[in-house]
């Protein structure tokens, strides 16, 4: 095959330059490979930065002050343990290779180094991976960069597709993951699968069910992640791929709910998914957007007043996330966040029947870590359901009281002095003095702040102790006034901010 090459000007970091350099320079070829060079022709920046070369590893090995050989695909990671930028902390450098033999459906049994380029460019999974770029030379701060391109990437990367390097049937068989890889591509770069690779995908999707659970998580956490996770998920359930991610989630589709919900169960947690996309939200709360409502299917009852109810789903759907996310070999803390989540989701009540006490209880189930994703599950479940607005009144109030239980209340235990302290330096036996004094020293630290020093607390309240009974109330009772209008204003200004009463 006649190679289309071609050159350009790119903005490379200088740890990259310098290792193209340190090859050549010792006589070997060097070529930028697979996803940053995509990246770069898209104008992208690079997740990683990948070479192939000549050179087997150990001569690679040589030539960088450190670098680490662990695996048996040549791959030679090197450090540059300086650099900020965590994408050039480790650049992997792997000679030529030929490959032969997948009897796992992901790994080579046999590996061959090569000395050409074109032999390690057939190998790859698609045409806009196999595209190689040699760094030439320096033109200002840009770098001119040689393309090679076997296999048309470019003219794929123009037109916004994606296909594999040959026959897709063979690139599949070899490496069932690169399947889900291509659901995963085609997501983050807005790219169409060019329809012959596609239905090699609905052929082979069952051969997933080879590999590791780890791998798949990789591919579908970053789907999850991407800009627009909605379209990747329901891609992948019409490739036929979900069912050997996340079988779970078909049960939901085409079910029906009631009127409140403009779409069927599907429907609906894919768009409480995007909507946590659109915001930018962890990856715990995009899952637990996704996996919500995951078993509305099977507690789903027929009902004369409301049509269906679905009692219990978020109950029994906490243990179904459980399982899928320690299925998907998710770290473990992760998984209880995300669980919690789903479990609580349907903390809500009107407004009317919102009590601080109702507040804390959902406080103490879920951790004031966890409450706040809470509230943005809601507004994702909200916007799910087909309704535009996200923080309507109730949601707001509940939120507003969530702030005002949170927060440390003005109270004389904010003192840096408390009643058996004040015993012990002025002498005073329990009662009602205790009380007095601290809410006199109350009055003085919200006059001013920095006297709420403990050197200061015990003289004054040695001072205060010797006042008569009537004085040292006049004072305490002016401290509880101030601390109660504070108190007031407090809770005022943060009802104020979310517009409720």
């Amino acid at each position: 095959m006649k190679a289309s090459t071609n050159s350009s000007l790119f903005d490379l970091p200088k740890e990259v330059v310098t290792i193209s350099d340190t090859l050549k320079k010792a006589g070997f070829e060097a070529y930028l490979i697979g996803g940053c060079v995509r990246d770069l022709i898209l104008k992208r920046k690079p997740k990683d930065w990948d070479f192939t070369t000549n050179a087997t590893p150990e001569e690679i090995a040589k030539l960088f002050s450190k670098t680490f050989y662990e695996n048996t695909y040549g791959t030679v990671g090197v450090v540059n343990e300086s650099v900020e930028d965590e994408t050039l902390k480790v650049v992997e450098v792997t000679p030529y290779r030929l490959e032969s033999g997948y009897s796992d459906k992901r790994r080579p049994d046999n590996v061959q180094w090569s000395k050409k380029l074109e032999d390690d460019l057939q190998r790859r999974d698609f045409t806009i991976n196999a595209i190689a770029l040699e760094v030439r030379e320096t033109s200002g701060q840009l770098h001119k960069g040689h393309l090679v391109d076997l296999y048309k990437g470019q003219e794929d990367l123009g037109r916004k597709t994606l296909r594999t390097v040959g026959d897709p049937h063979a690139r599949f068989s070899e490496d069932a993951l690169r399947m889900l890889r291509a659901i995963r591509i085609s997501t983050e770069l807005g790219f169409i699968i060019e329809s012959e690779t596609a239905s090699a995908i609905v052929k082979y999707a069952h051969l997933l069910k080879e590999i590791a659970h780890e791998r798949i998580r990789e591919e579908f956490e970053r789907i999850i992640m991407s800009d627009n996770p909605m379209v990747g998920i329901i891609l992948s359930q019409k490739l036929g791929i979900l069912q050997y991610v996340v079988p779970e989630l078909e049960k939901s589709i085409g079910v029906e709910q009631n009127q409140a919900h403009a779409y069927h169960v599907w429907e609906h947690l894919v768009r409480s998914l995007q909507h946590a996309a659109d915001k930018k939200w962890s990856l715990e709360i995009r899952l637990a957007a996704l996996f919500h409502d995951i078993s509305k299917p099977e507690t789903r009852r027929a009902s004369r007043e409301t049509k269906w109810t679905f009692y219990g789903h978020d109950v029994v759907g906490s243990r179904v996330t459980q399982k899928i996310l320690t299925r998907l070999k998710f770290p473990v803390k992760l998984i209880e966040k995300v669980t919690k989540l789903v479990r609580w989701h349907m903390f809500f009540s009107d407004t009317e029947q919102i009590t601080p006490s109702a507040v804390r209880r959902l406080l103490a189930k879920v951790g004031q870590d966890n409450v706040w994703d809470l509230m943005n599950l809601r507004i994702c479940d909200r916007i799910g359901t087909g309704r535009p607005k996200e923080n309507p009144y109730r949601l707001r109030k509940y939120k507003a009281m969530l702030e005002e239980v949170m927060r440390d209340p003005v109270s004389v235990g904010m003192l840096k002095i408390d009643g058996n302290k004040i015993m012990e330096v002025t002498h005073v036996t329990p009662g009602p003095k205790i009380g007095h004094i601290l809410n006199a020293l109350m009055e003085e630290v919200l006059e001013n702040p920095k006297l709420n020093d403990e050197v200061f607390l015990v003289k004054r309240s040695v001072e205060l102790s010797e006042l008569s009974e009537k004085e040292l109330k006049t004072l305490a009772d002016k401290g509880k006034e101030k601390k109660d209008k504070l108190e007031e204003e407090n809770i005022k200004e943060i009802r104020g901010r979310y517009h409720v009463e």
